[in-house]
């Protein structure tokens, strides 16, 4: 496998690259399906392109001691949001849910009790993702949860693509000439926080962290910002990461 690590930034040709070889030595016949669905071109333009948001919920924020134990996902395009297909799951832990973590998410030591591990539904959540491009709000987690739990399960992990709509908002607020000026000033950094994201566009505040509820949320906050800071042909390499 090409050493792509989840917090990297992986040019377009390692993703083709990657996205080839997996197609190649997959075992697993759901994982071999994925790779086998090709993404849209790299010159494609956005809003050609089918998407799938994508958000979980954790018992934590470090996939090697933490675990998913929800998972949203919308289908959508930059004209549609796709609602009467989207899917919800929730899963069991392979560790304990933590009294912090039923605080933040909201679901309890019942409903993960009664829930199916992540194999139950994998097969399902991959041809859903499978062709698409996927969008989230933080990379840092969607990727390496689901990497890992994969990986454990099936014995080989999944990455692929993504469109960040938190990376795209620090390149409006966090990266520019303007941004380091209030830095320099001592001016606290614009927040780049799903529901401070979506205030900027005018979109109404959701209640937050739940996985459905915030696909939905980066769904539209991605429209907001193509809308509003590209246009229609940006072509997908401009995009993704």
């Amino acid at each position: 496998m090409l050493g792509i690590r989840p917090r990297q930034r992986v040019s377009q040709s390692d993703w083709a690259s990657y996205m080839a070889q997996r197609r190649q030595q997959a075992k697993d016949d759901a994982i071999k399906r994925f790779f086998s669905t090709p993404l849209p071109a790299s010159d494609t333009p956005i809003s050609d392109v089918p998407m799938v948001a994508l958000d979980m919920e954790t018992t934590g924020l470090d996939e090697d001691r933490h675990a998913i134990v929800s998972i949203g996902v919308v289908p959508f395009t930059l004209d549609r949001i796709k609602l009467a297909e989207r899917r919800y799951w929730v899963v069991k832990p392979t560790r304990p849910l933590a009294e912090a973590s039923i605080a933040f998410h909201h679901i309890t030591h019942s409903e993960v009790a009664e829930a199916p591990d992540l194999d139950i539904v994998l097969d399902e959540l991959l041809e859903m993702l499978a062709g698409h491009l996927v969008v989230v709000h933080f990379r840092n987690i969607e990727r390496p949860f689901l990497d890992a739990a994969i990986k454990a399960r099936r014995g080989e992990g999944v990455m692929f693509p993504m469109i960040d709509t938190m990376s795209l908002e620090a390149r409006l607020h966090r990266q520019t000439l303007w941004s380091r000026f209030r830095r320099w000033l001592g001016r606290p950094p614009v927040s780049i926080r799903l529901n401070a994201s979506r205030e900027r566009y005018g979109l109404p505040n959701y209640q937050g962290h739940h996985a459905l509820i915030d696909a939905l949320a980066t769904a539209e906050l991605l429209q907001a910002q193509i809308a509003n800071h590209y246009r229609p042909d940006t072509p997908l390499k401009d995009l993704w990461c």
